[in-house]
């Protein structure tokens, strides 16, 4: 039985996605088996505190996953893991798998109000967090989320000594070797593949998120089909950089060094100089990641002194890429790019490796499963022509059924079942996908319609520029007028004047020309890393005000 809050697949899409083998029928557990038994003495796992064989990996895991079953933990009940770049991130989600447990993944900043919002949808029984992590002692939180939430019966704490209450994650781990007893115990708390997995929060920049639960065979399929897109093999050395409590991370970074044989590295930092070294270091071969890291990385003065021969493709999702980005990658690391889009909810499109320059920048290139059905839509949902902008849905194998514990499926999805993602694109002639926009965040001039990404992409090769974000001001009488938010390079000038005979040369309409620049050090991001244009909205309209202009 499926759980409850949970929209089962309809007894026919699963019957096809099935035979048609779109769907594997097998589980996490079943592909870490598989990689492990296939590479036992392969290095699998590297982090700043160990190496791991698949072989160490695989007794550890299963060690772990014995004693979550001895702590009470059933199958289909949700566990909360908030744990960031470490390896315990790995064992912990493996181990829950194994047994059945759905994992609710949340990011290490995660606060109070969206925990406990996220616990009242999920009603988990347990909780797998650091004791503290940089600067944040997780205590006071974890008391204000168990106030709120009785249910939670065992808090597993990683790192440091824990509160006599709680369990230790590394005791949970270090016990003696499993008996015969033990394994066959975890060989019956295989899930079923059409069960769910794990449930991910949204990452919208308004309100509280909504969660996604998605079932072993769907996100298999996400996995699977991406892999083949920036072609992962055996061979390579996938390093994670960007939060694992990002599905990004998750599905192009961990999901694919298991499903693939290759080898994951894991790194809890940022910093441009960490990543090179790192890549040095272990000869890393693939980075999923957003722009922004490596836009910081080929500015570097001392690139130059690393050797990053290795790294060969990156593939990047969660913001556009400019020419300049992709042109000073491929000269300065000789890497090449993928762009990507994917969401929580299954919809996946991608480039590929070799594709020109102009597709990467401007589109997410193709489904990257090619039985999933991604089209684009009018307000009546009727498809629409070529190059014309609509809501961009999606149906498929790979696609989620809804929501989890959510009203108003109608929203959601279509009247024949296409899951509409909110996201404004529109097609070419080849079947590309062109993202322009947010539905929610088009910016509304004297009636007109103004696609913000696309005045940022024609902004991107501006001399001097390093990134910018366009918002909506509000104006007593147009309603919206164009705001541009700017990072420059320093010593670099940018006037509103010089952007506007910019934008004129690229083609851009009236409508598009920007009547505000903004210039900061920084692009805010949302916890999950999107641009926080919520934020910028609301810092536009404070400054309005206090000029008298709002």
């Amino acid at each position: 039985m499926p759980i409850e809050g949970f929209t089962p697949y309809g007894k026919e899409e699963v019957e096809k996605y099935s035979s048609m083998r779109w769907w594997l029928g097998m589980t996490w557990g079943d592909i870490f088996n598989k990689h492990t038994d296939i590479y036992p003495d392969k290095i699998g796992l590297v982090d700043s505190t160990g190496r791991w064989t698949n072989r160490q990996l695989r007794q550890t895991v299963d060690k772990l996953a014995v004693s979550l079953m001895e702590l009470g933990i059933q199958p289909k009940e949700r566990v909360l893991l908030q744990l960031p770049n470490w390896h315990e991130f790995v064992f912990s989600f493996l181990a829950l798998q194994k047994i059945g447990a759905i994992t609710v993944i949340l990011i290490p900043r995660h606060n109070q109000t969206e925990i406990n919002h996220i616990c009242k949808l999920t009603e988990p029984v347990a909780w797998v967090l650091p004791r503290q992590y940089g600067k944040v002692a997780y205590q006071p939180i974890i008391e204000d989320v168990l106030k709120e939430n009785p249910q939670i019966r065992n808090i597993i704490q990683a790192r440091g000594q824990s509160e006599k209450a709680y369990h230790c994650l590394e005791k949970l781990t270090d016990r003696g070797d499993l008996t015969s007893g033990d394994e066959k115990a975890l060989e019956n708390r295989r899930p079923d593949p059409d069960e769910v997995s794990q449930i991910l929060p949204t990452g919208g920049t308004t309100g509280l998120p909504k969660v996604s639960p998605r079932t072993h065979n769907c996100y298999m399929n996400n996995v699977e089909y991406h892999g083949y897109r920036w072609e992962i093999t055996s061979q390579d050395t996938i390093m994670v950089v960007t939060p694992l409590g990002h599905n990004l991370s998750v599905h192009w970074g961990m999901a694919a060094a298991l499903f693939f044989h290759a080898k994951l590295v894991l790194l809890d930092s940022t910093k441009p100089q960490d990543i090179c070294e790192w890549v040095q270091r272990e000869r890393v071969t693939a980075i999923p990641t957003v722009p922004a890291l490596f836009a910081r990385i080929v500015q570097m003065d001392d690139l130059h002194k690393f050797d990053l021969s290795s790294l060969k493709k990156i593939s990047v999702g969660g913001a556009p890429s400019t020419p300049e980005l992709v042109k000073s990658v491929n000269e300065k690391i000789g890497a090449q790019f993928v762009n990507g889009f994917g969401s929580v909810e299954g919809t996946c499109a991608s480039t590929k490796l070799g594709d020109s320059i102009e597709l990467i920048c401007g589109s997410v290139g193709k489904p990257i499963c090619p039985y999933d059905e991604l089209k684009v839509v009018d307000p009546y949902d009727k498809e629409v022509a070529v190059g014309v902008d609509g809501e961009l849905v999606s149906r498929g194998p790979g696609i989620f059924t809804g929501y989890f514990k959510a009203a108003e499926r109608e929203k959601t999805f279509t009247r024949d079942g296409f899951f509409r993602t909110g996201d404004q694109a529109r097609k070419d002639t080849e079947g590309n996908i062109w993202i322009t926009g947010r539905i929610k965040d088009i910016i509304i001039r004297g009636g007109e319609n103004i696609s913000a990404v696309e005045i940022e992409g024609m902004m991107s090769e501006y001399p001097g520029l390093v990134d910018s974000a366009v918002v909506g001001m509000p104006d007593r009488i147009l309603g919206e007028r164009v705001c541009a938010y700017v990072v420059v390079k320093p010593g670099a000038q940018v006037s509103l004047e010089g952007l506007v005979t910019h934008l004129k040369g690229k083609g851009a309409s009236v409508l598009q020309l920007p009547e505000r620049i903004e210039i900061i050090e920084e692009i805010p991001m949302t916890k999950v890393g999107k641009v926080d244009k919520k934020y910028l909205r609301e810092v536009i309209k404070r400054k309005l005000e206090q000029e008298g202009k709002e």
